[in-house]
């Protein structure tokens, strides 16, 4: 049975989603949003929510920051980050 997603961690991933808007054209950004990320995956681990988790997870398979060039993948990244915005 999937666990329900602690309420800190859902207020993580908002804030990753919207950290992520802004974080294509931004390297520093793009980092924030990629450790974000990786920490709020170690806590849905943690937390027995692995549904969650593997999307997460597939979101930072796709995430690679590079200094001085924009994201290819920002969009595919976008579109799974909106699943997680507040509705």
């Amino acid at each position: 049975m999937p666990k329900s997603i602690p309420q800190d961690i859902k207020e993580d991933l908002e804030k990753a989603a919207t950290l992520h808007q802004r974080a294509s054209s931004d390297y520093e950004k793009c980092v924030q949003f990629n450790k974000l990320m990786s920490d709020i995956l170690g806590r849905l681990e943690d937390a027995g929510c692995n549904k969650t988790a593997d999307k997460v997870m597939t979101i930072l398979l796709d995430c690679n920051p590079k200094q001085g060039s924009q994201c290819e993948k920002a969009s595919r990244i976008g579109d799974k980050m909106k699943k997680f915005e507040k509705g």
